[in-house]
């Protein structure tokens, strides 16, 4: 099937696409993640400071802004299968880089490649967003963003739970084995999409600008969800400093099934979804908004009381926030036109990538000097100040 960037879908997406999809944001969407809970064992053994232990993390996603800014606009002027597969091929080189990384240097800028070639999730659920009809627009991405959301919570676990039995290495090179059996089977179901765009790359990339100050609800979405990011990315990377210290001793095991419990946030993507498409997305970005900063107050009795219920139940609550909004943006700016779909997608996904590099960065610093009391404080204020500014809306 081939479709062009104007044709207009018929029929509803097929479940089955649907769920390969959803398969492979999550495959890949994780490649950003499975480095998160595994910073104390990665460290030491590459030579990297306690202090500059989340720069791994940190890299990751700003390689992920990298390809979101130069690699995700090319959506709109190249043909997206073959695009999707190449990024693909990037990201399982930069795996390999990785898994063999002999020092700091050699695996942080691995680490930053990683991040690049994972932008293919954003090459993809414009392509389904383009497919679906708009009255079930939103429910398709909800049910993607689902699988890709998954890829986000279960990547900790998963890697903790490898690493745990076969150390941190196997983790980056059984990724790559995955991309490589994705890669096979998105190239004999993915449609090709070839885009009508007659633009050449460097006007595509400065049409960036022009959309982003030309778009105000893509600038309010994008700044919603950065805030919420910032506060998901500081705690998913300052939470097992925090739950393998003395206060839980929890061991590398331990701290993955803390993060498999928080995967069931998960729920919120579909439910968003369908909240989207019946035109609610205003009080649920509220919601969502209040949601994670009340995930934070939660965190902050669990971290200082040594309640891990209280823990767990923040990390579902922020993952649902999280995941909420996120949906309720993309179905948002999904209607302001398919042939802008692809560079409107790379700015949202951009901005608020900024906000988790920023939160990311921050996190085994503010927890050094600060402790958690610090950290779930700054991760309070984020999705606060977003508040605030919901309510100028």
């Amino acid at each position: 099937m081939t479709l062009t960037a104007n044709s207009k879908a018929s029929i509803h997406m097929p479940r089955g696409l649907v769920f390969v999809f959803a398969l492979a944001c999550g495959i890949l969407i994780a490649n950003l993640y499975y480095a998160q809970p595994l910073i104390s064992l990665i460290a030491p053994e590459i030579g990297l400071s306690e202090s500059a232990a989340s720069l791994i993390v940190t890299l990751t996603q700003i390689g992920y802004c990298i390809g979101l800014i130069l690699l995700v606009p090319l959506g709109d002027l190249v043909e997206n299968r073959k695009l999707i597969l190449l990024t693909i091929s990037g990201a399982i080189l930069a795996l390999v880089m990785a898994m063999l990384a002999p020092n700091a240097l050699w695996f942080l800028f691995a680490s930053l490649l990683v991040g690049i070639g994972s932008v293919a999730v954003q090459m993809l659920i414009p392509i389904a967003a383009h497919i679906s009809p708009e009255e079930r627009r939103g429910r398709t991405v909800g049910n993607i963003m689902s699988g890709l959301l998954l890829g986000v919570m279960l990547a900790r676990p998963i890697s903790g739970f490898i690493a745990h039995h076969f150390g941190w290495r196997t983790v980056f090179g059984m990724s790559a084995v995955l991309l490589i059996i994705l890669a096979v089977i998105l190239w004999n179901l993915l449609p090709e999409r070839q885009p009508t765009l007659n633009h050449h790359y460097f006007r595509l990339i400065k049409s960036l600008w022009s959309l982003l100050r030309d778009t105000p609800i893509l600038r309010r979405r994008a700044l919603y969800q950065a805030a919420l990011f910032a506060s998901f990315s500081l705690f998913w990377t300052a939470i097992p400093l925090l739950l393998s210290g003395p206060l839980f001793k929890l061991s590398q095991q331990g701290i993955a099934l803390f993060a498999l419990a928080g995967a069931m946030g998960a729920i919120a993507a579909p439910i968003a979804g369908r909240i989207a498409d019946k035109g609610y997305a205003k009080p649920a970005t509220g919601f969502a908004l209040a949601t994670g900063a009340f995930a934070f107050l939660l965190s902050l009795f669990g971290g200082t009381s040594a309640s891990l219920f209280c823990l767990v139940l923040a990390g579902i609550l922020l993952d649902m926030g999280v995941q909420c909004n996120v949906v309720l943006g993309q179905r948002t700016i999904y209607l302001l036109g398919a042939e802008v779909r692809s560079r409107l997608n790379a700015l949202y996904m951009a901005i608020f990538f900024i906000g988790g590099a920023i939160g990311s960065g921050i996190a085994s610093v503010a927890y050094l000097y600060g402790g958690w009391t610090l950290v779930a404080s700054i991760g309070f204020g984020f999705p606060a100040a977003a508040f605030l500014f919901y309510l100028t809306e």
